[in-house]
């Protein structure tokens, strides 16, 4: 007998309307010049009957129209014809951005074969200035190799259930044109200290750089596209005060919108202990495993607004940080977290073959160091994980709310870590770096970091900053608000409301909160939302409940940081 699953749309899903997702996405690189393209697409999936769909929706989800599977090595064609506006064009170029499209994409305009991508999770452009013309014809080819296990994929199953969840297929971020000078600001770099910017430019050498600052404007100049941003009272970023320096990059022919944070990132040794410092300080990172999956759109919230609330609801109860857990999100989220003050604990995205056995039970058992220098020997799997890993650092480079990398969760497609800690540590210095998130630890890591589940929060001293990477996981299914009545997946069950609640305030109490003193610097519960059979999240699936009474959470949260301080 086939299990039926709730159909639930969020707020925001069961309101939308018009053309989805309609706003510049990408916030650190802002122009005038925007064109969307998402909305109403023509589909044919496996070579079938022409659909409609609406981008960007995956086929899977509610919110695309179609609302199914694709079946096993899917094939979509998707088509979309556009009229450019009166002058849009210009004298210029004009770029065709894709936000993310999963898992390769070719891509044809008006016939012309503008190029293929690999991966499910980062951006890609083509110019098109050659091809477009005032009426258009763009062709966009996916195939989904999800049963390869080469490319990244996350938390996608083909057979769904449990901690697997259903996979998402095809274009799942924003399609968008803009125009552009014929020589134009291809990329920003921002690196930063708690005094300084240092601003560099690829595709200008020469112009100006203005900052707006509490004391007004200030300009320096771009010279061999580089301008060094010196700041005499600067205002540090952090969660409590999120202050962002907005900024403008002129040249001869173009202009950019951006902005920049300052803070710093460090580990230190307080009376004995080490710590995790923010702007020199130490400071208690009280986070959430964030999922980032919806009841409606699955990998895309119905709205840019869905992260935003997601984050202030979070920010309500206390918390200040959110492990974004092996997916990568579209730059609004980042932007919003940015804005408002929340602390992200970036995954990188799994790939390769999971086992059962050697990357859950036998952990979960006791068996938490294993060599990993034999373990997924696929050069092609290798390879593709580490063009993921150094594509997605450059993506969040500029985004001061990205304070910490997890490289391999679980022993997920984990390989030669000490080695890839390295790696990523010459693409970016600046965040702490979490090399093997829960078991099969590396001898390189910034951190000692636990996953705690069926037992007591404990934790041994260590030379190292601890990190509670994940713990709870404490099961409530709100009736009305639950993907699938007849399975349950958490890590311990409660019928109501107050036991759930009164639960998670005594794991906090009498067993994270201790470790503070002792060494604990960080500590991520499992979740934000619950996610189809999995039923552990501080909001229901749909977003429309919260599980949990707001003062009791603050509480918990003013006795950590209040620990943190003494």
């Amino acid at each position: 007998m086939k299990t039926e699953f709730a159909k639930l749309y969020t707020p925001q899903g069961e309101t939308l309307s018009g053309i989805p997702w309609n706003v510049y996405p990408r916030p650190q690189m802002r122009r005038d010049s925007f064109l969307c393209l998402n909305g109403e697409w023509d589909i044919s999936i496996n070579e079938g009957s022409t659909e409609k769909i609406i981008v960007p929706f995956p086929p899977e989800s509610l919110l695309s129209g179609i609302g199914r599977g694709v079946g096993t090595d899917p094939k979509l064609y998707y088509r979309k014809k556009f009229s450019l506006p009166d002058g849009f064009a210009g004298e210029g170029r004009v770029l065709l951005h894709f936000g993310a499209v999963d898992q390769i994409a070719r891509v044809t305009l008006n016939g012309c074969e503008l190029g293929e991508h690999r991966g499910g999770y980062t951006p890609f452009s083509f110019d098109v200035t050659e091809c477009i013309c005032e009426e258009n014809t763009l062709e966009v080819f996916v195939r989904d190799e999800l049963h390869t296990k080469v490319l990244p994929y996350g938390k996608q199953r083909e057979k769904r259930g449990g901690m697997w969840y259903t996979p998402v297929t095809g274009i799942w971020q924003t399609v968008w044109l803009e125009s552009v000078p014929e020589n134009y600001i291809k990329s920003i770099k921002i690196e930063t200290d708690e005094s300084f910017a240092l601003i560099s430019v690829q595709g200008a050498q020469e112009g100006t750089v203005i900052v707006s600052t509490p004391d007004g404007e200030l300009a320096f100049p771009l010279e061999t596209g580089q301008a060094r941003v010196e700041l005499e009272k600067a205002r540090l970023w952090s969660p409590e005060d999120p202050y962002l320096y907005e900024f403008t990059v002129k040249t001869e022919q173009d202009e950019v919108r951006s902005y920049f944070a300052l803070r710093t990132l460090t580990v230190g040794k307080v009376n004995g202990v080490s710590r995790l410092l923010l702007n020199g300080k130490p400071y208690f990172f009280h986070g959430l495993l964030d999922q980032g999956y919806f009841s409606d759109g699955i990998y895309t919230p119905a709205t840019p607004e869905c992260f935003e609330r997601d984050i202030t609801e979070m920010k309500r109860l206390g918390f200040n940080m959110l492990r974004k857990h092996i997916k990568i999100e579209p730059e609004m989220f980042y932007y919003y977290c940015d804005r408002l003050g929340m602390v992200v604990f970036q995954d990188m995205v799994n790939n390769g073959a999971y086992s059962f056995l050697r990357d859950t039970a036998l952990p979960t058992a006791g068996l938490k160091r294993l060599s990993d220098k034999r373990l997924h020997r696929d050069k092609k799997t290798r390879a593709a994980f580490v063009c993921a890993m150094k594509e997605t650092a450059e993506l969040l480079y500029n985004h001061p709310c990205v304070c910490y990398y997890t490289i391999f969760n679980e022993g997920w497609g984990q390989f030669e870590s000490e080695k890839m800690y390295h790696k990523l540590k010459e693409i970016d210095s600046t965040r702490f770096i979490d090399t093997a998130s829960g078991w099969f630890s590396g001898a390189e890591s910034d951190v000692e970091s636990l996953h705690i589940y069926f037992k007591p929060v404990k934790m041994k001293k260590s030379e190292k900053p601890i990190v509670l990477s994940e713990f709870g996981g404490y099961s409530y299914k709100p009736e009305g608000h639950v993907f699938n009545a007849e399975k349950t997946y958490g890590y311990r069950f409660f019928r109501e409301r107050e036991a759930f609640e009164e639960a998670l305030l005594k794991l906090y109490r009498e067993e994270v909160v201790p470790l503070v003193k002792e060494g604990l610097c960080a500590a991520v519960y499992t979740q934000v939302s619950d996610v189809e059979d999995e039923t552990n999240g501080l909001l229901s699936y749909d977003r429309k409940v919260c599980k949990v009474s707001e003062e009791p959470m603050r509480e918990i949260a003013m006795a950590l940081y209040g620990e943190i301080a003494k």
